[in-house]
């Protein structure tokens, strides 16, 4: 853009400044601008100019201008800036020297550079930081910056202004050399918690055109007082916890919050003075973090909620503090066991208490609440216990008997109750309660058998231990203590007590006497076992004797007969046939059946291809027909063995003298009676032992009859027995048998020839009974009777 310079000639108004030109120019013109026709104003030729030397001295260290000699102008060759060439100057002149040589002129020439709006108004700092205390007063002044605008005059700073704000303003002063100056007015007080920074922008506004501006970022920070107290988010806060939470575990984080910054927002946390020291002990509080955490043992039972009320207070000149309540609710859970007491427990009771008696009062309880403190109680074992709920108070119960007792089954009794409650894992606890029972005499003695049968072997010892008949009482003490004793009772006027002895605290039984089978086969009586109870109860058994035989009776050779020494003479004709009688040899045991078993044995025989002997009945018979080369005189030796251990024997000696009459042999006496004649005298002596014996018998009963008037009446016995024992005492023949006043020797005699029987006397100890066996004819066997039933009476 070119600018047409406007030369003013001021020779007419200055005389002295004829040599001076002067031009003005604006600022910033384009390069090859021409500022003025220098040689049509200073009045050159141009084709002169050409042949002579011109020089343009500009007296800057830049070359702004030139001149053009075919035309004689002034040009610009670069830009010009006015604020460059006269910083902070309200005029600005760009001197120089146009010199032309042959001849030599020199003209002074002053360009002057006028400005343009060239430059926009500046800050020196584009961002201005400013600490304003939230407490200021409206109307409070802080100084801002001033900006900078090189241009001068009319294009210079005009104006400031600012964002638009609802806390600040500005007020622009002026100088006395004209310079403005800002002021950042407060119109409304500030929060720093509502807006901390306030960002504003001044601009400054000059006066050209166009219109240039500067601007610069103001921001205010407002500095905070402690104007806020700590705040919580919730005035109550509420906790559910376990109880047995393990220490350590975090209950809340407390967060509490202050608006205001630095130290007015550093918080410290802590316990209230509401705050329980007990609650305290549980739970403890970070002063820093806020957090609770736990530190005892929390326990349902103990405490059901706890209360916490918190205070925040921050660290500022006047601290301000907020606060907050927690309420932390425990759950129960099932960690109590349940409880059992017992009271008035009776420990001893007797076995005869009475069904339905309280043999203790049991309570329950447990500190849970809900499923986990209800409790189910019950006896462990089936007892003859029970458990009544009280009517009253249902965690009471009454332990009673359900059944009758028995010390003798079970003396004593463990009862354990057993407590288990409803939670989840179930608890129980258990309780034993030990019942011991007195003894009642109710249980009589028992002896093991109902019956005893004792073997006494005869001839026993006087003293002898014959058994021991020990009853059992399962009772106690006194009521186990028990006495032994026979009951009375007589057999043939003999009193038990006078035979058998019994000991009052073991029950031995002892013989009195020595027995004799012969005499006395058993014996049938009681014994009676009675304890010291209150009543004495008492049990009796029955004691069979059974005297058992020994072999002590020799056989006794009663056939035949021999009067005087064990030599028998007898005669045979010759002529006797084979098979014939010879001779019976019959002895009589008076041993039991066993030992009384007699056999018969030759013991010396002169011919033992002649003679034969039946071991069983002693027959002697001929095994052939006597020949004339036999010898007349024989001599037979018979033994006779009872089957006893060791076996006894006795021997008779029969001496045969073979004859030539004719004499009936003994084989046709079994079919031929004998003659009565032959026996005429025994049976006289049969009629006078009848009456002796009869005599005797009359007498013996006066004389009993007599003295059982003048005893004193007995005390009853028991029954007599099945098998009663007779007394040599009372022992009397009857019917027909004969007796002899020497009871040594019994007498041999036939009778009931039509029966075929012999009955015969055997040798007994003197004093004994007699004992009559009948033997039939024709057998060598010998039976006696097996008890004494067989006695004549």
């Amino acid at each position: 853009m070119a600018y047409w310079a406007s030369v003013f000639v001021l020779a007419a108004l200055w005389p002295g400044a004829l040599s001076v030109t002067r031009y003005s120019i604006a600022e910033e013109m384009e390069r090859g601008s021409v500022v003025a026709n220098l040689a049509a104003d200073l009045g050159l030729e141009l084709g002169r100019l050409a042949q002579r030397e011109v020089k343009l001295d500009i007296f800057t260290n830049k070359k702004y201008l030139d001149f053009n000699k075919k035309t004689g102008e002034l040009y610009i060759v670069e830009r010009i800036d006015r604020e460059y060439l006269c910083p902070a100057k309200p005029t600005c002149f760009l001197k120089l020297d146009f010199i032309i040589e042959t001849p030599l002129r020199i003209f002074n020439i002053e360009l002057g550079i006028t400005d343009i709006n060239d430059n926009a108004p500046h800050f020196r700092r584009d961002r201005v930081e400013l600490d304003v205390s939230e407490s200021a007063t409206p109307g409070e002044r802080f100084s801002l910056p001033n900006a900078v605008d090189p241009d001068v005059g009319i294009n210079t700073i005009k104006t400031y202004k600012l964002s638009t704000s609802d806390h600040f303003t500005i007020e622009i002063q002026t100088g006395s050399d004209g310079t403005q100056y800002v002021d950042l007015v407060l119109t409304k007080s500030l929060d720093r918690e509502d807006k901390a920074v306030h960002k504003l922008i001044l601009t400054a506004v000059d006066g050209g055109v166009p219109v240039r501006s500067g601007t610069a970022n103001i921001i205010v920070r407002v500095q905070d007082t402690n104007d806020n107290p700590p705040q919580f988010d919730k005035q109550t806060y509420t906790v559910n916890m376990a109880e047995n939470t393990p220490i350590g575990t975090l209950v809340v984080n407390l967060n509490a919050t202050d608006l205001d910054e630095g130290s007015n927002s550093e918080i410290v946390y802590s316990f209230t003075l509401y705050t329980s020291e007990k609650t305290q002990d549980v739970f403890t509080l970070n002063p820093n973090t806020g957090e609770i955490t736990v530190k005892g043992t929390i326990d349902y039972e103990d405490m059901k909620f706890y209360e916490m009320h918190i205070e925040a207070k921050d660290k500022g000149a006047h601290p301000l503090l907020g606060q907050c309540k927690i309420v932390v609710h425990v759950t129960d859970m099932n960690d109590n066991f349940p409880e059992i007491t017992v009271q008035s427990v009776k420990n001893t009771v007797p076995e005869n208490v009475p069904v339905g008696t309280v043999i203790a009062l049991v309570g329950i309880s447990d500190r849970d609440t809900g499923d986990n403190g209800k409790i189910k109680i019950f006896i462990q074992e089936a007892m003859p216990f029970i458990l009544n709920k009280s009517s009253d108070r249902p965690t009471h119960y009454n332990l009673i008997v359900s059944e009758p007792l028995d010390r003798e089954k079970v003396p004593e009794y463990d009862i354990t109750l057993i407590a288990r409650d409803t939670g989840t894992p179930p608890l129980s606890d258990n309780e034993t309660i030990t019942v011991h029972l007195l003894d009642v005499n109710d249980n009589a003695p028992q002896f093991p058998q109902s019956f005893y049968t004792i073997r006494v072997m005869e001839n026993n010892a006087p003293g002898s231990l014959l058994s021991s008949l020990t009853a059992f009482d399962p009772d106690l003490h006194e009521n186990q203590y028990l006495v032994y004793f026979i009951i009375e009772k007589e057999i043939a006027n003999t009193s038990m007590s006078m035979l058998f002895s019994i000991n009052p605290e073991n029950g031995n039984l002892y013989a009195l006497k020595t027995f004799d089978y012969e005499i006395e086969k058993e014996f049938l009586f009681h014994i009676e076992a009675r304890d010291s109870g209150s009543p004495p109860l008492s049990s009796n058994v029955t004691v069979h004797i059974i005297i058992v035989d020994q072999n002590d009776n020799a056989p006794v050779i009663v056939s035949p007969w021999r009067a005087h020494g064990s030599l028998v003479e007898e005669k045979i004709p010759r002529s006797t046939d084979k098979g014939s009688l010879v001779a019976k040899v019959i002895a009589l045991d008076t041993d039991s059946v066993h030992n009384s078993r007699i056999s018969y044995q030759f013991l010396q025989v002169t011919d033992a291809s002649l003679f034969s002997l039946d071991q069983y009945n002693g027959e002697i018979r001929t095994m052939r027909m006597f020949s004339y080369k036999d010898s007349r005189h024989h001599r037979l030796v018979v033994v006779a063995k009872d089957n006893g251990e060791p076996a006894l024997s006795a021997t008779v000696t029969i001496k045969l003298l073979t004859v030539e009459t004719d004499v009936k042999a003994y084989s046709d006496m079994t079919e031929m009676p004998l003659e009565y004649d032959i026996f005429s005298d025994i049976n006289l002596y049969l009629v006078i032992g009848l009456a002796s014996v009869s005599f005797l018998l009359l007498i013996t009963i006066l004389v009993t009859i007599v003295l059982k008037c003048q005893k004193a009446k007995p005390s009853k016995t028991a029954p007599p027995s099945r098998n009663s024992v007779i007394s040599e005492r009372n022992s009397t023949i009857a019917d027909s048998t004969l007796v002899s006043n020497d009871a040594y020797w019994y007498s041999l005699f036939l009778a009931e020839t039509r029966k075929g029987k012999l009955v015969v006397r055997q040798p007994v100890p003197k004093g004994s009974r007699y004992i009559v066996s009948s033997i039939p004819r024709g057998t060598g066997l010998s039976e006696t009777s097996d008890s004494a039933a067989s006695t004549l009476q």
